[in-house]
Formats: C-alpha cells, structure tokens, sequence
C-alpha cells in the first residue's frame, strides 16, 4: 500500500516522481479499489459509492469547520495539564487500603507477611505485589518468566499459585509486546504490572513508554490514559552478566514528561513506594516506572555480616497510612552537620557504609534517599543540603546524563550557596566480573570524596 498525495503539503511528488509512477500509485488506490469490487458485485451502484463518498466528505468537513473556532493553548501550564495530574489524598486513600482479612488469608496461605520478620527486599515486594493483587480484582502481572519460575530472581514467587494464569503470567521473550500489551490492557481499564527483566532490555521497547503510554494522555487532553506501573530489575554491581544484564543508565526514562521514576533501595521504602504507584495509576492514570537494585534484592546486611541492617519488617495494612511514601518525597538518614550525601538505589547501601566510616573519623554525615528521580524531590534536596552546607552527590548512574546533573542543577536552581560536588560512575558500559569495580561508584570514592569536601 502506498502513500497518495505526498509526505505533506510541501511535499509536491511531481518534482521527484514520474507522471506515470504516480498514475499507477492512483489506479491502485485501495478506496477506488473496493468500490470497484462493491458495483462490479452488484452490491452497490455507482451512484451509491459516490453518496457515501460524499456523506464522508461531509462529515469530516462539518467537523472541521466546528472545530475551527475552538480555542487555542496559550500558556506552558494549559499545555502541560494532561501530562502528570496528581490527587495525592486520592493516591494516599488508595495506597493504604487492603484487601479484606479474609482475602489476604487466603493470597497469603494463612500466614500474613507482619508476622514473618524482617524482609529483603526481593521479599518485600512479594508481599506488596500479593497484597494489591488481593485487594485490586483488575491488576495483572506478566512478563519473562514471572509465573511458573517466579522471576529470574524470585521476586514473584508464589504469585501464579495464589492468583492463577489469568492474573499472573508469563509472556513472549520480547520487551515491545510486553510493553505493548500493558498499552492495552491499561485503555481497557486494567491495572497492568508488566517486568522488564533487566533495565538493559527496557531500551529495545522504550517507545512503548515514551511514544504511546506516556503521550496518550496528553494528546487526548486526558480523555485516554494508558495507566501501568513498569518494574524493572536493573541497576550493577551483580558480579556477573557484563552491559546486558548491569545497566546504570535511567537517561531514556528520566526525561519523558509526566513519567514517573521510582528508585527504592531498602525493602521498607520499596512497599510503600509500590504501593504509591499502583495507587497513582489507579487514580491519576500515571504511567510509572519501578526500578528495582538486583544487588539489592536478598541483601540482608548493612555494616557487618550478620547484622541484619539491610532486613526490615513488613508493616500491617492499619500502619500503610502513617508510612505513606508521597511521589517526589525523598528520606534522610542520620543528622550529622557537616555534610550531605545525596543519593540513590545502590548509592543508598554504599553511602550508608561509607558514613559509618566517616563517622569514626569524626566527620558527621547526613543521607539524603532520593528514591524518586522523576518529579525529583527538589525541595528535600535544597533543605537537606541547606542544613550542612555542603553537598556530595553519590551517583551510581554515569557521569553524562546521570541523576548527579539533575541534582546539582535543582541546587543551583534553588539558589543553594554552599559546596557542591558529585562522585560518579564512569562514562562506560559495564564490563564483565570485576573489571566493572573499575568503572562503578565504589564506597570508597564516596569516603575520599567527602573528607576532601569536608576538610
């Protein structure tokens, strides 16, 4: 099938094409085609194909010239409307509702996940994905490998037994018809959970999210919406797999406007933040990305082995109010005055780690989470920073095009005044084994970083 009539209005075929090429293009017009078929049937005279010819004509025209006197967008703020609504008391209202105590028996077998002890984080968003599967009838999971095997790294274990093959299901091995199913899933009114197995794999299918989900909203005026929360296992520093399984780059996520990018790295943020999402979907259609820290997932120490720091308890459905995690609302850790560690994901453990450190040489540092890198919580940046005066931004994603240019730009922005540096992965692709320690942020680039700043 070809294209009648030139690219556009500018586009004359005549100064590039012959005459006769562009005859033969009309003689197979497919519109002149059928109608030939329908007379030749005796299923419609000629005069009949004209009348609805012209009835068409008709309509398209009346509803042209109704729309003519329609008024313009004039300001950013009209124009930008459909692209991130936000009903945060709707969202919180959502985010803290279970499914029934009997319901959660049953998607639980028995035994509620408040009482198992301290979590993972891989085990944490277990709990979260089988509670709002409990409590929300239309939410699907799907994506390589996610029901019979339970994921590559365990992550949705248990959840096909609990909810079946029409809720929760494995897909093709391919990203665009995963994404492109959650596209529908979500007009039809669905609330689709699709996975992206690694964030690497999330760029052969990128457009599924910035040229369909993302826009439809927007140039509907927010009459349709493609609501989806995205999880993503992605992020380094797994020991294995080289650039096709470690990714640290979020630059094709971070600037899609309204898409909202949430990074938890602790297994308590992570719930909550689940939790938000699913709920912004539902309310507000919010198309949102769910990054996962694969070297995250079964960590169960902080400092030491042993010590259980990275392990917290699930908390019960009568607590998810009081712990509601707002979009954009980043999370400080300790208070020391004499400077700020902004980060996030891995960055978090690292920076965690590496204030211990600092504190035993007498240098008191405060974390700053992010755990949102779109909106990002610019004003929990600014006061955070403002409160020490001096800012290191922890940044496990690359030097060009990485969060750390973000931060420092909304600290400007904001007007801050104080010291300001970033310690940054490399410009690089991920090798193979430990050849990328040598490209990655390392615990102890953020230490020297911060006594250089300090002292």
């Amino acid at each position: 099938m070809v294209r009648l009539g030139g690219h556009a209005g500018a586009d004359p075929e005549t100064a590039y094409r012959q005459a006769a090429e562009i005859g033969a293009d009309l003689d197979a017009d497919p519109l002149i085609g059928t109608a030939r078929l329908l007379t030749g049937a005796g299923l419609l005279s000629p005069g009949d194909v004209l009348d609805r010819y012209e009835a068409s004509r008709a309509r398209v025209l009346g509803r042209a010239a109704e729309l003519a006197g329609a008024p313009r967008l004039t300001s950013a703020v009209q124009v930008m409307a459909p692209l991130a609504p936000r009903s945060p008391d709707d969202v919180a209202a959502s985010a803290a509702a279970p499914a029934g105590a009997a319901a959660r028996r049953r998607a639980f077998g028995g035994r509620l996940p408040e009482s198992a002890g301290p979590m993972t984080l891989a085990q944490a968003i277990n709990a979260t994905l089988t509670d709002a599967l409990a409590a929300r009838p239309g939410m699907l999971v799907f994506g390589e490998d996610v029901a019979r095997k339970g994921g590559v790294y365990g992550v949705t274990r248990g959840l096909l037994a609990a909810f079946g093959a029409g809720r929760v299901f494995d897909t093709v091995l391919d990203e665009q018809s995963i994404l492109g199913l959650a596209l529908g899933a979500g007009l039809a009114g669905l609330l689709p959970v699709p996975e992206i197995q690694y964030l690497a794999y999330l760029h052969n299918a990128a457009d599924q999210i910035r040229g369909e989900a993302a826009t439809l909203s927007f140039f509907s005026q927010g009459r349709y919406r493609n609501p989806m929360v995205v999880r993503i296992a992605g992020y380094a520093y797994q020991g294995f797999g080289g650039h096709f399984h470690n990714d640290n780059s979020v630059a094709a996520l971070r600037d899609i406007p309204g898409l909202i990018v949430a990074s938890p790295a602790r297994p308590d943020d992570a719930a909550a933040m689940l939790r938000t999402c699913l709920a912004a979907a539902e309310a507000d259609g919010s198309v949102c990305a769910f990054l996962e820290p694969i070297a995250l997932y079964h960590a169960r120490d902080l400092l030491a082995a042993g010590d259980g720091g990275w392990k917290v308890g699930y908390e019960p459905p009568e607590r998810w109010a009081a712990g509601h995690v707002p979009v954009g609302r980043a999370r400080t850790h300790g208070d020391g005055t004499d400077l700020t560690i902004v980060t996030s994901g891995n960055g978090l453990w690292l920076s965690l780690r590496a204030a211990d450190k600092l504190a035993a040489e007498g240098i008191g540092a405060r974390v700053l989470d992010l755990r949102w890198l779109a909106p990002l919580p610019s004003g929990d940046i600014l006061r955070e920073a403002t409160a020490t005066g001096r800012v290191l931004v922890a940044d496990e994603t690359r030097r060009s095009g990485g969060v750390a240019e973000a931060v420092l730009a909304a600290l400007a922005d904001g007007g801050f005044r104080g010291q300001a540096v970033r310690v940054t992965s490399e410009d690089s692709f991920v090798p193979l084994g430990d050849a990328a320690a040598a490209v990655l942020l390392s615990q102890q680039a953020i230490e020297a970083a911060a006594r250089t700043l300090v002292r």
